[in-house]
C-alpha cells in the first residue's frame, strides 16, 4: 500500500475505484489498521461508484508512530480524568482530523464524503465541523457526541479494552489477546467464527504490531472532550449508524449524536456490536451508498431535475 507525506507525518493509505468518482475517506477507530475496513466492504462502494480511500491513522499500521512521545498508560489516563485532571497528549482529535484534511490535499480531493467508525467517527464529525467545505456528507458508525453524561461502556467491554496488550515477542499471545478484544465487542447477531476472526487478527498483527499507539491514541479521545457544541452547528448530511447491542459505545451515544445534528439521519441496526463483521457489510453498504448518493443529488440540482422528468 502507497504512504504519502501529511503534516509533516507518512500516511499509509489505499486509493480504490474511479478517480473520476465522488471521494470517500474512511477512518478507521482506536488502535485499528485500515485492514478493518473489509476488502469486500471497500470493493462495495467502489462498485456504487465511490472513489474508496481508507488510511492508517497516525500512531497505528503503516503510518508514522510516535515513539519519541512517551507511552501511555489506559487506566491511569482514566483515573487522571475522574479526578478532574488535565491530560496533555502529545496530540489530540483535532490533530487526528487535520490529517484526513492533509491527506485529501495531497491526493487533490477536493470535496469528500467522510465516514468514521467509532474514535474515526468523532474525528470525521471534527472534520465535518472543522471543514465543511471539504465534506459532501458525514457518516459516523458506532461512534459517540463524546458527551460525559452518556452510559459508559458494559464492564466486560471495558476490562477487554483496558487490559495490557502483550509485548510483540508472542504471535499467538498477542493473536488470543486480540481475539478476546473483538469477542467482548463484537455483534452478538453477526458472530464472526473463530477461524475468521484468528485469521483477522492474525493479519493485522503480521502488517503492524504496536501497542504503545494505543494508549496515545486513547488519551487523544478523552482530552478532546464533549463535540454536542460543535455537532449542533453541523451543515452537511449526515448519517449516524449505530448497533442496538454495542458493548462498548453504547447505542445511547448514537442516538444522542444524531439528536445533536440538525438534520441527521438515525439508523439502529439490531444484531450489530462494535465491529464490522461480514455479515454487517451489505447492510452497511447499502446505507452509505444510499446516503452518499442523496447527498450528492441534494448538492447537484441538475440531477435532481434530470430524475424528476
Amino acid at each position: 500500500m502507497p504512504v504519502i507525506s501529511v503534516n509533516g507525518m507518512e500516511i499509509a493509505y489505499d486509493d480504490r475505484g474511479n478517480r473520476d468518482n465522488p471521494a470517500i475517506l474512511l477512518i478507521m477507530g482506536l488502535a485499528t489498521q485500515m485492514i478493518a475496513w473489509p476488502e469486500a466492504f471497500c470493493d462495495s462502494l467502489a462498485a456504487h461508484g465511490l472513489r474508496v480511500v481508507r488510511f492508517d491513522n497516525r500512531d497505528v499500521g503503516l503510518s508514522t508512530k510516535f515513539e519519541a512521545a512517551p507511552p501511555v498508560d489506559l487506566g491511569a489516563v482514566l483515573q487522571r480524568v475522574m479526578a478532574g485532571e488535565k491530560i496533555n497528549p502529545p496530540y489530540d482529535l483535532t490533530d487526528m482530523a487535520g490529517d484526513t484534511i492533509g491527506l485529501m490535499d495531497r491526493l487533490a480531493i477536493e470535496k469528500a464524503h467522510v465516514v468514521g467508525a467509532s474514535m474515526g467517527g468523532m474525528i470525521a464529525q471534527i472534520v465535518a465541523a472543522k471543514h465543511p467545505n471539504r465534506v459532501r456528507s458525514l457518516v459516523s458508525i458506532m461512534s459517540s457526541s463524546g458527551d460525559p453524561g452518556l452510559p459508559q461502556a458494559k464492564p466486560e467491554a471495558m476490562t477487554a479494552i483496558m487490559l495490557a496488550r502483550p509485548d510483540g515477542s508472542d504471535r499467538e499471545l498477542a493473536t488470543e489477546h486480540g481475539m478476546r478484544i473483538y469477542r467482548a465487542i463484537g455483534s452478538p447477531g453477526f458472530p464472526t467464527p473463530d477461524d475468521e476472526l484468528r485469521a483477522k487478527v492474525g493479519a493485522a498483527f503480521d502488517r503492524s504490531y504496536y501497542p504503545a499507539g494505543v494508549g496515545r491514541q486513547f488519551a487523544a479521545i478523552v482530552a478532546s472532550g464533549s463535540r454536542v457544541e460543535m455537532l449542533q452547528k453541523l451543515s452537511v448530511p449526515t448519517l449516524v449508524l449505530h448497533g442496538a447491542d454495542d458493548p462498548l459505545v453504547p447505542v445511547e451515544a448514537g442516538r444522542h449524536t444524531a439528536a445533536q445534528i440538525p438534520g441527521s439521519t438515525l439508523t439502529v441496526i439490531p444484531g450489530m456490536g462494535h465491529d464490522i463483521a461480514t455479515g454487517l457489510i451489505p447492510i452497511l453498504v447499502e446505507a452509505i451508498a444510499t446516503h452518499c448518493r442523496a447527498a450528492d443529488e441534494q448538492s447537484n440540482p441538475a440531477i435532481i431535475m434530470e430524475k424528476s422528468n
